[in-house]
């Protein structure tokens, strides 16, 4: 069973780290995610298997949340040249990549949860 807790507060601290990823490029946008998945999966505990979930889940909302702010964007510029239906497609294009794209990209916060789950 997910803990959605865990997730959010996991989510919380990739949105902090990620923040400061621009401004200490030591960390970087991986050393976020490492660190949004080590919060869900230390607060989620149960095992690898569960950290690497609420890590993984933690670190695709924080892409998630992205995609949706960039997505009204994407649906604006893509019906000024297309016509009516060109701002749905390009909006829904946008919306189904970046949600796939979230998800790839926040395997570095499954790893992160895992860790964080066996730390707990």
């Amino acid at each position: 069973m997910t803990d959605w807790t865990a997730v959010l507060w996991g989510f919380v601290a990739g949105i902090v780290a990620g923040l400061l990823a621009f401004f200490v490029p030591i960390i970087g946008h991986i050393g976020a995610g490492l660190v949004a998945g080590g919060v869900a999966g230390y607060l989620a505990g149960g095992g690898l298997g569960s950290g690497a979930w609420h890590g993984l889940l933690a670190g695709a909302l924080d892409g998630i949340v992205i995609v949706l702010l960039i997505v009204p964007l994407a649906t604006l510029v893509g019906g000024i040249g297309a016509g009516p239906l060109g701002g749905l497609v390009g909006g829904l294009g946008v919306l189904t990549v970046g949600i796939v794209i979230a998800f790839v990209v926040a395997l570095d916060s499954a790893i992160g949860g895992a860790i964080g789950a066996l730390v707990s």
